[in-house]
């Protein structure tokens, strides 16, 4: 009995340690985690069969239970989440203590400019209570005055080193100090937000603008981007380094020409005469400054000198400090005289404005380098397989070739066409050897064709216009022209089509291909969908693409320029593709002369033309309010098409260019002009196409044609007075939406539910056909019931899905159809459709 009991307890012991081995920590060998570890690299989270696969598989690893392997697993993808995550809590820590040492040294000189302030007014008391005192003292300016330095000066490397290093302190003053009064970016957030910190100049000689930030790259990195400025800086046409010699601390010293390109072909083009001055301090920070030296030297392209004004460059540049663990914090300066007495003074703001150098220099330099450091570690994805690298390539492109055709440069082989400087349109040519986006399709073709034209629009948002002519490309393009210029650009297929009556009646389709950090600049593919309408037209039935590149559309931005810049594309879309741009640029003005007071949209307007139907006394405050709200009413629009031409078809081409583009700005002010918070009358109803009657006309047509077919009311009795049924129409709850009754019908009115579920406006709501937004049930059950509507004059449609301008399903409970007929007339004008209790699927 002894025995057995032993044997017992021996056997429950055995039990119970392996029942505890089973969930005990195991130790790996070194040679089963390097198993486990392979295995993990390809899949961190193995099924129950690969896991015993494994163990069949590798021999070291048959002691171990596949419950352990399940285990081993676990923990290690545990490890793996807590690893990223320190990761990350490490990074965010640094930028936080980054930011917050940026924060105090903001508030250091903010401190300082108080004293400052403090002083001057206690000087300026002075002053005043002692009127025999002389006003002569100056300590306490804070205008910045600047010796000029003549080139002549500059021809020794020790006067060009006492330049230098009078330009560092200078700068270094205006970065993190007050010799320039610095007041906060009007429209951006206090502190730092997902840029950095900006303020603009007030009260100093020139403008003058001002950004802080934290960026993921080191500081030489930054100094090398910031350099090459034609990189970034869009309005950049050329620099040429003439001299470089080295200075004390490693640093080096340049003298630079530099050429940019004017926004608008009203006035000339600027260039800059400077010196550049590259060290680092004794903290370790890397300092790049520059400012202009006088001379009257044209530079590289003497051929082109007569088109600029020389500007001047106030001591500028860039701060770069390292932080600990990575990262550079930078300050950056912009300083510019811009010569605003030499152009028009309709544009004089645009020169004056510090919030236009912030937005145009300060601005775009900051997020440029942060778009490096997002695409450098991987957070910046782009479709269609392109590298964030060759997409950027492809928008500076687009930009610089549209920047050439504005500019219209001499030496870049531009001449006027048949000129007498009373033209609205004006055409240039130039041989297509000379053109930048030459290729071996181009050189085939006799030249390019440039028809360009400037205009001041008023009360007319420029991000909303931007947007509308994006989205809404049939409005103002002609399909035959766009076809025309895509043909032009392949080798063999040049066919000019003259001028065809014919618009574009396909769909737009868009394919983003990537977007900035902060979605200022979108570039996307847009395939335009040709359907011909007639079997003669080679140019309608085919596809288009077009690479297109659209900025500016945040209605909150400050001084922003809106642009939609696009050009004809191969579908293949190869990287060396030959661009020809055209488009659309408005650039804001200030409504008063020197003004930095922020002036922004802050409502964010649809696409519509609702204000012309609110009609009545709180309306009309509201359409007020809305006009206020956008106080910089002025803005210019340019407009410059680029076309390929033979040699021999140049005058055909030339005319054709220029009927073109004046229709293209004929529809542009229809556009603007039904955008406009004021454009619009609140007593007059929607313009529709010209063959239809006032909008409160049809509104009772509408209402007495549905009351004669279906023996009931369409709106409720209190509503049928004369002054209010169009209001009351319009805001009817089910989408009521009327179309012709053309061979190809398509819309001719909509109400504010009609248009919401379309997502589309007034406007654009003509070039909507019928049959585009059925399925296919939907198209069989009107089709069905038609021969019905002509009879009987309405018909019930059964509930079912329709489709939205941009793609998006619409499900709807039941479809009322109904003929409309003219009262005066008695004849019939359109059908009416009353989509009920519809909803996005």
């Amino acid at each position: 009995m002894a025995m057995v009991a032993q044997h017992h307890r021996e056997s429950s012991s055995g039990s119970i340690n392996k029942h505890l081995d089973s969930g005990k920590y195991v130790r790996y060998t070194a040679e089963q985690v390097e198993a486990l570890e392979r295995v993990y690299a390809e899949c961190p989270k193995p099924s129950s069969l690969r896991r015993q696969q494994l163990i069949r598989e590798c021999p070291i690893l048959a002691n171990i239970e596949p419950k352990q392997i399940k285990v081993w697993f676990q923990n290690r993808r545990c490890r793996e989440k807590q690893r990223k995550e320190s990761t990350r809590l490490q990074s965010v820590n640094r930028k936080l203590t980054a930011m917050n040492k940026l924060l105090m040294e903001e508030n250091d000189r903010l401190q300082k400019q108080v004293s400052q302030l403090v002083c001057e007014n206690g000087y300026m008391r002075q002053q005043l209570q002692s009127a025999s005192a002389p006003t002569t003292d100056a300590s306490c300016e804070s205008a910045v005055t600047t010796p000029q330095h003549s080139l002549r000066d500059a021809n020794n490397p020790a006067g060009l080193l006492s330049i230098a290093e009078e330009t560092l302190a200078e700068f270094i003053s205006k970065a993190t100090g007050t010799a320039v009064d610095w007041v906060q970016m009007p429209g951006m957030k206090p502190g730092p937000d997902s840029v950095g910190i900006f303020a603009i100049s007030q009260s100093c000689s020139g403008v003058a603008a001002r950004a802080c930030g934290l960026v993921s790259l080191e500081p030489t990195k930054i100094a090398e981007i910031l350099k090459d400025r034609p990189s970034w800086f869009r309005d950049c046409r050329s620099v040429e380094i003439f001299t470089m010699f080295p200075a004390g601390n490693g640093g080096t010293i340049e003298l630079l020409y530099m050429q940019t390109y004017v926004p608008t072909t009203l006035a000339s083009a600027r260039d800059f005469w400077t010196l550049r001055y590259t060290t680092t301090l004794e903290n370790g920070s890397l300092v790049v400054c520059e400012r202009s030296l006088s001379g009257t030297g044209a530079g590289p392209n003497a051929a082109a000198a007569s088109q600029f004004v020389r500007a001047e460059l106030l001591p500028s540049g860039y701060l770069i400090r390292p932080c600990e663990g990575g990262g550079s914090i930078i300050h950056i300066v912009d300083h510019l005289n811009l010569q605003a007495w030499s152009v028009p003074e309709v544009l004089r703001p645009l020169y004056e404005s510090s919030k236009v150098v912030a937005q145009k220099n300060t601005i775009a330099a900051l997020r440029y380098i942060r778009q490096i450091a997002q695409e450098t570690s991987g957070e910046v994805v782009y479709g269609l397989g392109r590298q964030p690298a060759v997409l950027r390539t492809f928008s500076q492109r687009l930009s610089r070739c549209f920047n050439d055709a504005i500019n219209g440069f001499n030496d870049d082989g531009w001449s006027l066409l048949n000129c007498d400087g009373a033209e609205d349109v004006v055409v240039a040519i130039t041989s297509a050897k000379n053109h930048a986006t030459c290729s071996n399709s181009l050189s085939l073709l006799g030249g390019i064709l440039c028809a360009k034209a400037s205009m001041l629009l008023q009360n007319v948002p420029p991000a909303v216009l931007v947007r509308f002519l994006s989205e809404h490309r049939s409005e103002w393009a002609d399909f035959n022209v766009d076809a025309y210029a895509a043909s032009s650009l392949k080798a063999g297929t040049y066919t000019y089509p003259g001028m065809r009556s014919t618009r574009f009646t396909g769909s737009q389709i868009i394919m983003p291909l990537g977007h900035t950090i902060e979605h200022e600049e979108m570039l996307e593919v847009i395939r335009l969908e040709g359907h011909s309408l007639s079997h003669e037209d080679p140019f309608a039935s085919r596809d288009i693409h077009l690479l297109q590149m659209c900025s500016g559309v945040d209605e909150n931005a400050v001084g922003a320029c809106s642009e939609l810049v696009f050009a004809p594309i191969d579908e293949m879309f190869p990287d060396d593709a030959p661009l020809l741009p055209s488009g659309f640029r408005i650039i804001p003005l200030d409504s008063k002369p020197g003004g930095d007071s922020p002036e922004l949209l802050t409502s964010h307007k649809t696409l519509d033309l609702t204000s012309s139907l609110d009609v009545g006394p709180a309306s009309s405050h509201a359409a007020e309010n809305a006009a206020s709200s956008y106080n910089a009413s002025r803005s210019v629009l340019t407009i410059a098409f680029q076309f390929p031409f033979e040699s021999n078809l140049q005058d055909n081409v030339a005319t054709m260019a220029r009927q073109y583009v004046r229709s293209v700005i004929t529809s542009v002010q229809r556009v603007a002009m039904a955008i406009s918070p004021s454009g619009s009358s609140p007593t007059v109803g929607p313009k529709l196409s010209p063959a239809s009657p006032e909008a409160l006309t049809l509104a009772h047509w509408i209402c007495q044609s549905y009351s004669f077919h279906m023996g009931t009311e369409l709106l409720r009795p209190d509503s049928m007075s004369s002054e209010s049924v169009l209001k009351t129409l319009w805001h009817h709850q089910d989408a009521i939406l009327c179309c012709s009754l053309k061979a190809l019908p398509v819309f001719i009115f909509a109400n504010q539910a009609g248009l919401d579920m379309l997502e589309t406006t007034l406007v654009a709501l003509q070039d909507i056909m019928l049959d585009k937004i059925f399925d296919d049930s939907g198209r069989m059950a009107l089709f069905s019931e038609f021969a019905k509507i002509m009879q009987q004059g309405f018909a019930y449609l059964p509930g079912g899905v329709c489709t939205s301008t941009m793609g998006r399903h619409v499900s709807y409970e039941q479809a009322i159809v109904w003929k409309v007929f003219a009262a005066e007339e008695n004849t019939l004008h359109c059908l009416a459709f009353s989509f009920v209790n519809w909803s996005f699927v």
